[in-house]
C-alpha cells in the first residue's frame, strides 16, 4: 500500500512546503519526458496479491507478523489489516513464455508461504473479500503497526470531518459507519503492472479504462461483506466508500472521490500527474532533502520522492506509476480494479486477458475510446462491479451485449492478437485465453461460484454465518488445489 513513512503530526508549514515541492517535482517530471529516455527495448509484466489470513476454522487470523516472520521472504509485505499481507512478484519479461514463468514464480512462492504460514495458525486466502469478515474485525485494533496505515487513516477521518459511512444497497443492503481506513483491509486485490513508453502511455491508459468493465465482470470474486450478498464484486463498491475524504456537502459541490475513475480520456501520461496535483489535497505532506532540478541539472535521475508520494495517496483504478529502475526512469500502468483469486492460473488468464487487450486496442488506427463516451467506460465499471459475468455492457459497433458474448465475439480475438503482439508463445496464450473463454461459456467466476455455495451451504449450516464459514473452508480447499473456477463444482 506505498512507501513506508514515520509516525508524525502535520504543521500548517509541512503542507505549505510539500504542495510547492509536488509542483517542483512536476515540473520536473514534465522536462524529464521530454529530455529523458524513458524506453522499453523489451515489455516487463509484473503482479502484486494481497492476501487474507484466516484461522483453522476459516475466520480472520488478526496474525500478519508472526506470519510474515514464518514466510521470511521480503516477496511478502504487510497490508493494512493485521489479517492482510501481500506478494510482490519480481517483474518479468512478458514475451516467449514469460507469463508461465511469472506464474510458475508466484505458485511456488504461495505454496511455500502457504507451508510455513500454517506453523503459526493462519493460511493464506486469495479472494476478492473474506465471507467471514465481522464488524468485529473492523476495528482500529485491526489496523497493522506500520505508521503509513494510521497516518493515512487519521488524515483521511480528519479531511472527512466525520466517520466513514459504508452503503452498499445489493441483494442485501448494508450500512455501517467507521472511525477508521479499516473497512479498506477487507479489499483484497491483484494489482498488473504493464511497463509503457511515454508515447504509448495515454493510449494505453485509456484502453485500460475502456476494458475495465468487461475485466470487472468477468473476472468479479467478492459477493459478500459482512454476512450480506451486495455486489458481485462488492469491493468497488467498498473500496470507493472507505477510503473517501469528502462529507456529503463536499460531494454536492462536486469535489472529486480519492478513490477515482477519472473524467476524462488522456493525450499524456502527465494528464493524470496534473489533475492528481490540481485536484488533491496532501494526505501525507513529507518532504526530502533532494532537490529535482539540481539531480536533473547534474545528469542524475531525480527520486520525484513528493510526486511519487502524493500519487500513491489517490487511488486511480488504472494508476500511473513513475519510477527508477536499473539507473532508468520507467513509467507503468497499475491496474487495481480486480479482486485477489480465485487461483493463481485465474489470476494468470486474467493478466493475459488484460495485457493482451490493451496491448491491441491501445495501438488500432480507429481507438475505440473515440467511439466510447467516458461515461460509458465508468457506467459499464459500475454495472459489472454490481451484476458480474451476467452483466450486459456498451461496447462500440456492437452495442449494448452481455459481457459473456462481448469477450466470447469480439475481445478474445483482439486479446490473442495483442498478445501475439508481445510476443508471447502461442502456447502460453491459448492455454490462459482459454481459461477465459471458458469461465464465458460457463457462466463460472469467483463470484457465481461463491453465490452458489453459499446458497447449498445454508441448507444445511446452524445460521448464516456457519454457512459463510463452510463457504470459505470449500473455496480456501479449491483455491490451493488450483482448478481455475470455471472448473469448480458446485453444490447448489
Amino acid at each position: 500500500m506505498g512507501q513506508d513513512v514515520e509516525a508524525r503530526e502535520f504543521s500548517r508549514e509541512d503542507r505549505t512546503l510539500y504542495r510547492a515541492k509536488v509542483r517542483r517535482c512536476l515540473d520536473v517530471f514534465a522536462r524529464m519526458l521530454s529530455d529523458r529516455d524513458f524506453s522499453v527495448e523489451h515489455t516487463h509484466v509484473g503482479i502484486e496479491i494481497e492476501f487474507n489470513l484466516v484461522d483453522d476454522g476459516a475466520d480472520p487470523a488478526l496474525k500478519n507478523v508472526e506470519t510474515l516472520e514464518a514466510i521470511a521472504d521480503d516477496a511478502f509485505q504487510t497490508e493494512l489489516g493485521l489479517f492482510n499481507i501481500e506478494i510482490n512478484v519480481p517483474p518479468t519479461l512478458v514475451e516467449g513464455s514469460g507469463l508461465d514463468e511469472l506464474e510458475s514464480t508466484l505458485r511456488d512462492d504461495l505454496n511455500a508461504a502457504q507451508a510455513k504460514s500454517s506453523e503459526v495458525g493462519a493460511h493464506l486466502v486469495m479472494i476478492g473479500i473474506l465471507p467471514t469478515l465481522q464488524d468485529g474485525h473492523l476495528s482500529r485494533d485491526s489496523l497493522s503497526a506500520n505508521p503509513r496505515y494510521h497516518l493515512l487513516s487519521d488524515q483521511i477521518l480528519a479531511a472527512r470531518g466525520e466517520d466513514i459511512e459504508i452503503v452498499i444497497e445489493g441483494v442485501d443492503r448494508l450500512s455501517t459507519t467507521a472511525d477508521t481506513i479499516i473497512p479498506e483491509a477487507a479489499c483484497t486485490s491483484t494489482q498488473l503492472h504493464l511497463q509503457v513508453e511515454p508515447e504509448d502511455f495515454a493510449p494505453m491508459w485509456n484502453a485500460a479504462q475502456a476494458i475495465s468493465g468487461t475485466q470487472v465482470a468477468i473476472g468479479a470474486n467478492s459477493p459478500f461483506l459482512l454476512g450480506q450478498q451486495l455486489w458481485h464484486e462488492t469491493r468497488i463498491a467498498l473500496f470507493e466508500q472507505a477510503t473517501d475524504t469528502r462529507s456529503e456537502e463536499l460531494k454536492a459541490q462536486g469535489v472529486r472521490p480519492r478513490v477515482f475513475f477519472g473524467e476524462r480520456w488522456i493525450t499524456s501520461v502527465f494528464d493524470l500527474f496534473e489533475e492528481n496535483v490540481r485536484y488533491f489535497p496532501a494526505l501525507l505532506p513529507i518532504v526530502d532533502d533532494e532537490d529535482p532540478v539540481e539531480e536533473l541539472e547534474a545528469g542524475r535521475i531525480p527520486s520525484l520522492s513528493e510526486l511519487r508520494l502524493h500519487n500513491g495517496t489517490i487511488y486511480r483504478w488504472n494508476r500511473p506509476i513513475y519510477d527508477i529502475a536499473d539507473g532508468r526512469p520507467h513509467l507503468r500502468i497499475e491496474n487495481r480494479l480486480l479482486p485477489a483469486g480465485p487461483t493463481v492460473v485465474d489470476t494468470m488468464a486474467n493478466a493475459a486477458l488484460f495485457y493482451g487487450l490493451v496491448k491491441m486496442l491501445g495501438t488500432s488506427e480507429r481507438p475505440v475510446w473515440s467511439q466510447l463516451s467516458f461515461k460509458t467506460a465508468e457506467d459499464n465499471f459500475h454495472e459489472a462491479a454490481r451484476f458480474g459475468i451476467e452483466t450486459e455492457l456498451y461496447w462500440p459497433l456492437v452495442g449494448q451485449v452481455p459481457a459473456r458474448d462481448l469477450v466470447l465475439r469480439h475481445l478474445l480475438p483482439q486479446a490473442h492478437a495483442g498478445l501475439e503482439l508481445l510476443g508471447v508463445d502461442q502456447s502460453v496464450r491459448d492455454r490462459l485465453l482459454g481459461i477465459i473463454e471458458s469461465r464465458c461459456t460457463t457462466g463460472r467466476n469467483g463470484s457465481t461460484w461463491l453465490i452458489q455455495e453459499f446458497e447449498h451451504q445454508k441448507r444445511s449450516a446452524a445460521d448464516r454465518t456457519a454457512a459463510m464459514r463452510a463457504t470459505t473452508r470449500a473455496y480456501e480447499e479449491l483455491m490451493h488445489a488450483g482448478e481455475p473456477v470455471h472448473s469448480w463444482a458446485t453444490r447448489g
